[in-house]
């Protein structure tokens, strides 16, 4: 007989009722992990097609730069913010379906660009599907799972991340050559596409299929199939959310900027670690994205399911600040390997020590969005969690890439010199995520038993 699932931390009556089996709760975890992936695939496919939308649309590094920040991550990141307010009153599976369905439309749409500006558009509404996904999941997983078992659930649905990432740069490796070549391409009821708009038709297919499956995924807010959705008080006034980060600024905000100096560096070495293989170890750019790829995507998802074990691990043991401590475990481990690994004279070195790194690199995903999960109330989640990945994705997007870049054209001024760029970035930003994540553990300790009392009280 199976027992029914819930999250500690929504213990009162009116959550009592929300009960899901387990094959119900990480059914929900299935479906959201392969929206994950659906969307990291749209998401950094561009990434890997720099040089012939330059050369076919005639624009410059600096407007490719704007699709991948501007046009996606500033909109990906703003509109989580509404988003998260829809997703603590509304159905959630549903929201998730319309997003998947929009991001899907909109990478298609990149295939059929006739021009930059259209190119833009289009990645704007990527950002915009993909930004329902982060703040339902975590609502929707947290809504299902105990508090010591939250850790595997959410780390799970982060593996989407890493299979994504992978897939996007295999893919890009084994592609990127077959359609790097001037030339026309007819595609049905589309018209004259450049060959390397089909790589963007093929990756935003399965996107409609997610969505459909996403339907399938019962919302935790129902009762029973036949109930009508609970809502429990409505949804929290953003007055009441913005009252309650002020009250725990130091939880929300030392943890949200610690993951996001983490972030920040796993951006920074993402962004240039083939160029780094190809400038210091003269590799080729196809061995750099496989070697890229097949590390993110093997090691990647192994990195963050470690975390969630650990994390559930020590929070069996009674530890309520578990999150944090995997983040500053993770955190470390980068400072590590990440600071050493650019600075090996071997390339063959360099590249075995990029398996700690990817581990380490990992870790902290499923233990941050459990973190945030936590530290809020259950009718805020959306909102918190829409604010927590407004400052991390904000952050890591602008800062990681960029660091770098400042680096090695600044103060080593030398393109060679990435090598050291990367080594001294890696290390900087890992000390402040450690320092960052201490800080808040007595805070986060603190709210998450607040949030325990209040409601055992309400039971």
């Amino acid at each position: 007989m199976t027992t029914p699932l819930r999250s500690e931390s929504t213990a009162s009556p009116s959550t009592r009722s929300r009960l899901v089996t387990p094959a119900q709760a990480w059914y929900a975890v299935a479906i959201l992990t392969i929206a994950n992936v659906s969307g990291f695939v749209d998401r950094q496919i561009l990434s890997l097609l720099v040089e012939p939308i330059k050369r076919d649309l005639k624009v410059t590094d600096t407007q490719v730069s704007l699709l991948m920040g501007l046009g996606f991550v500033v909109f990906y990141s703003l509109l989580g913010l509404p988003i998260g307010r829809w997703v603590d009153r509304g159905h959630r599976p549903r929201i998730v379906a319309l997003g998947a369905l929009v991001w899907s439309v909109m990478t298609m749409l990149t295939g059929a660009a006739r021009s930059y500006g259209h190119l833009f558009l289009a990645r704007v509404g990527v950002g915009a599907g993909e930004a329902t996904l982060g703040p339902a999941a975590v609502s929707i997983i947290a809504d299902q799972f105990p508090r010591k078992r939250l850790g595997v659930a959410m780390s799970t649905y982060m593996m989407g991340t890493f299979l994504g990432s992978g897939v996007a740069y295999a893919l890009g490796a084994y592609v990127v050559g077959r359609v790097d070549k001037p030339g026309i391409v007819t595609v049905p009821l589309v018209g004259d596409v450049y060959p390397w708009q089909l790589v963007f038709f093929v990756v935003g297919l399965p996107g409609i299929l997610v969505a459909l499956l996403a339907l399938t995924m019962r919302e935790p807010r129902v009762a029973s199939p036949q109930a009508a959705p609970v809502r429990e008080t409505a949804q929290a006034p953003f007055t009441e959310v913005l009252a309650y980060l002020r009250a725990n600024a130091r939880t929300v905000g030392a943890l949200s900027l610690g993951f996001a100096c983490s972030a920040s560096v796993n951006y920074g070495v993402g962004a240039w670690l083939a160029t780094f293989l190809i400038r210091t170890h003269a590799w080729t750019a196809q061995e750099a994205g496989t070697l890229q790829g097949v590390l993110t995507f093997t090691i990647g998802p192994l990195g963050v399911m470690l975390g969630g074990r650990l994390t559930d691990a020590w929070a069996k043991r009674g530890h309520l600040d578990a999150p944090l401590r995997v983040g500053m475990l993770g955190a470390l481990g980068m400072l590590i390997f990440a600071g050493l690994y650019p600075l090996m004279p071997s390339s063959m070195v360099a590249a075995a020590m990029l398996v700690p790194v990817n581990i380490f690199a990992a870790m902290p995903w499923g233990a941050a969005n459990a973190a945030i999960a936590v530290a809020m109330p259950p009718r805020m989640r959306g909102q918190g969690s829409a604010m927590y990945q407004l400052v991390v994705n904000l952050l890591s997007g602008a800062l990681g890439p960029t660091a770098v870049a400042l680096l090695t054209d600044h103060v080593f001024r030398d393109p060679l010199a990435l090598r050291y760029s990367l080594s001294l970035s890696s290390v900087v930003g890992m000390t402040l995520a450690i320092a960052l994540l201490a800080w808040a553990r007595p805070a986060f300790r603190t709210t998450v038993q607040r949030l325990r009392v209040d409601a055992d009280d309400a039971a």
